[in-house]
């Protein structure tokens, strides 16, 4: 069997997949969810082949809940909101159906997928999406983190800096750090360039959260954040400062 999970906040939308599933009766509906929260568990506890998931849902999206999975799984995506479509196809996603879809263009997203079926695949598809999508300005504005099993949303200006930490990334607030599972890569290119600074390999830094900037020796200085918390600043990460703020 199939194993398979509908995550969408609409009854009726989630309603429309069910009844277009009757036709594929090696596909096992294990779980329905209303959002991206209980997606993540019903996801984590059953280990699905093939989710159907919206993308604009309360709380927090499809693309945020993906980025709580260690390993995503196959995605077909559904949702109303078409200015996501082409990011999808371009990130290389399984399918992605626009709605209201017919019973065609549905079988056509499932013959694709069976077709294409691999679990190697269908992970690093998923991930590619993300990636795609997280560089978005709709998707800049916070970060999303699991905390002892539970969400937290984190609004970006709420961030003071991020510091490398072996496979993770340490997201320091005012509340503690938080570790989530990128690179520090990754959130150079997703947060706000006027707003975060990569001012060393392992920092990327909030300007907002800067109070001074001191020597430390000849090629580094320090970034006195706020908190009080000193940030190292190395000789590149320096004249990235001076730029930004015209000194």
């Amino acid at each position: 069997m199939i194993k398979t999970i509908l995550i969408d906040d609409e009854p009726l939308a989630r309603a429309i997949v069910k009844e277009y599933l009757k036709a594929y009766p090696e596909v096992e509906i294990i779980q329905e969810c209303a959002d991206g929260f209980e997606g993540v568990k019903a996801i984590s506890t059953h280990k699905p082949d093939l989710v159907f998931l919206d993308i604009q849902m309360p709380k927090i999206t499809g693309f945020e809940m993906l980025e709580l999975l260690d390993c995503p799984p196959s995605i077909i995506f559904t949702t109303a909101f078409d200015e996501y479509a082409i990011k999808a196809f371009e990130a290389n996603a399984v399918d992605y159906l626009l709605k209201p879809f017919s019973k065609e263009r549905f079988d056509k997203a499932m013959q694709k997928w069976v077709a294409n079926r691999n679990i190697g695949e269908a992970s690093t598809a998923t991930k590619q999406v993300i990636e795609h999508i997280a560089a978005t300005p709709a998707q800049s504005n916070r970060v999303v983190v699991k905390v002892e099993g539970k969400i937290k949303i984190i609004p970006t200006l709420d961030i003071h800096y991020l510091e490398a930490a072996d496979d993770y990334v340490k997201i320091q607030t005012s509340e503690g750090g938080f570790l989530k599972n990128k690179t520090m890569s990754f959130f150079e290119k997703t947060l706000d360039e006027q707003q975060f600074i990569r001012v060393h390999r392992s920092y990327l830094i909030n300007m907002n959260q800067i109070v001074r900037i001191d020597i430390y020796d000849k090629e580094s200085h320090l970034a006195v954040l706020k908190s009080g918390i000193q940030v190292p600043v190395s000789k590149s990460g320096y004249a990235k400062l001076k730029e930004a703020l015209n000194i």
